[in-house]
């Protein structure tokens, strides 16, 4: 056998043994029990103020952290008022709208359905500067969007944005007939045409402490693919901009780089996330969070498609969707259980139903994936 072969053999002989030699880093720490309270939101101090209540999960699992029901929520002004957030689904807590004090400082406290109490440090009302513009660019493959904003005082420095986008979306058929207790009527309601949304996940943060104006130019907020659906028709987003403070930009600093690092075991372990809030019951209890007081500034622009390149082409969501005829016998069998709709009739040559064309549900009906309710904000 030849040097060269030998050579060859040799390695693929040792990658076999290096491989086999390698197992998953599974941690302690992503295996053990814990179920710590978990507090997302802030304290909207010129309109309602939302917290997320709910409880942690380990790494390795797939179960979606489980909302927290029955606590108690209480915005506190210190020295001062009081006001409660009322009780949602899935842990979820809402206050009335409310107009904060500018120069007063507040706090988040909590009481969970077993009686333990939490509380965030007291935290400045900070002021939060108005949105300049939302702007956005067609690249070779996507559409940038981007925020741009500034604090002519100097006093913001540090910025976190989240967002809501809506978009239009049509099914292929459009169905002017509707099944009824056995009986083929008129259409009362469009269900072809609806709407769809989906709120922003990554943590959006920019600061301008290095800089010498405070001035956020072209901040990169979300990359939408050409291909994407939500560039078929039209498309909306609404832009939520928040003053920050040093300590809970830091906060959003770790929170990014830890949503953004968790994968192989080559990447860096999670960072402790170390918030403000503290459990009163049992200090050495670890709680996860961190609640800021802020305004809450607003902006929204909707994108057409003429405004795009006229080569982009979005994906079709409904490529499978097939027509098919319904004689007249077999119309309660097909249409009775509302899974199969019917779209239009079906006349011979001398005018006399024959049947009925139809399609699944999914094909037909555009409220299987959003709402034919035009929303209030729509253009």
């Amino acid at each position: 056998m030849s040097a060269r072969y030998s050579t060859y053999y040799f390695f693929v002989f040792l990658l076999s043994c290096l491989s086999s030699c390698i197992e998953p880093y599974q941690p302690d720490v992503i295996q053990m029990p814990n179920n710590y309270l978990v507090v997302d939101g802030f304290i909207n101090s010129n309109g309602p103020t939302a917290i997320r209540l709910s409880r942690t999960v380990n790494l390795d699992g797939t179960n979606i952290p489980p909302g927290e029901s029955s606590a108690q929520v209480l915005i506190e002004e210190e020295g001062g008022l009081q006001y409660e957030l009322a009780e949602g689904p899935n842990g979820n807590y809402i206050s009335q709208p409310l107009q904060l004090k500018p120069a007063k400082r507040y706090r988040l406290r909590i009481r969970t359905a077993d009686g333990k109490q939490y509380a965030s440090a007291y935290q400045d009302n900070k002021r939060t500067p108005p949105i300049d513009s939302i702007s956005f660019k067609a690249e070779a493959d996507a559409l940038q969007i981007y925020v741009n904003t500034h604090d002519p005082e100097l006093n913001t420095r540090y910025y976190r944005w989240k967002f809501e986008e809506t978009w239009q979306f049509t099914t292929p058929f459009y169905s002017t007939l509707e099944y009824i207790n056995f009986d083929m009527v008129d259409r009362r309601e469009n269900i072809n045409l609806c709407y769809r949304g989906s709120n922003s996940t990554a943590v959006n943060i920019a600061s301008t402490a290095k800089l010498s104006q405070d001035v956020v130019s072209e901040f990169p907020l979300t990359k939408i693919p050409n291909t994407s659906v939500k560039l078929k028709y039209k498309y909306s987003i609404l832009v939520k901009q928040y003053a920050q403070t040093k300590e809970a930009y830091e906060y959003a600093e770790t929170l990014k780089k830890n949503t953004e690092n968790i994968g192989t075991l080559f990447d860096p372990l999670p960072t402790q996330l170390t918030g403000n809030i503290q459990c009163i019951s049992n200090p050495a209890e670890p709680v996860i969070g961190f609640v800021s007081v802020a305004s809450e500034q607003v902006k929204r622009i909707f994108i057409g498609r003429s405004q795009l390149p006229t080569n982009w082409r979005p994906l079709n969501e409904y490529d499978f969707c097939q027509l098919d005829t319904i004689i007249v016998k077999d119309v309660p069998a097909n249409f009775a259980s509302g899974h199969f709709l019917p779209i239009g009739e079906v006349r011979s040559d001398m005018g006399a139903l024959v049947g009925y064309t139809g399609s699944s549900a999914d094909c037909v009906d555009c409220r299987v994936r959003g709402t034919n309710v035009k929303p209030d904000f729509w253009e």
